[in-house]
């Protein structure tokens, strides 16, 4: 594991941001992802009965519904022991295959660092 302080101050704002979207919302997972002009977009878990997007996505989806059209880094705060496919595809679409996808822990400790391609 790597300490999120090894991280540049930009990355870890974007942990950061992932972590408080997670504990204050109480979902199972927080991303954030951070665009070509340096602005940040943080989101939770959706989970209603006709829309399901994961924390990822639905930060990617704010990013370009506010007019993103790349980005330079994603975070993602979970349990989960890697981010998934569907959620590398989305942070691809817009940033493109070398975009870092940062997972963090929930106690925002940096578990790996991987690309969207």
């Amino acid at each position: 594991m790597t300490d999120s302080t090894d991280l540049g101050a930009e990355d870890r704002k974007i942990v950061t941001l992932a972590r408080s979207v997670r504990a204050r919302n109480g979902v199972p997972e927080g991303a954030a992802v951070r665009d070509e002009t340096g602005r940040t977009y943080a989101a939770g878990t959706v989970a209603l009965e006709s829309l399901k997007l994961s924390a990822l996505q639905t930060a990617v989806a704010m990013a370009v519904a506010s007019g993103a059209t790349s980005l330079e880094a994603a975070a993602v705060v979970s349990e989960a022991a890697t981010a998934s496919d569907a959620d590398r595809a989305a942070v691809r679409d817009l940033g493109g295959p070398d975009t870092p996808v940062l997972l963090a822990g929930p106690d925002g400790t940096l578990r790996s660092t991987l690309t969207a391609g």
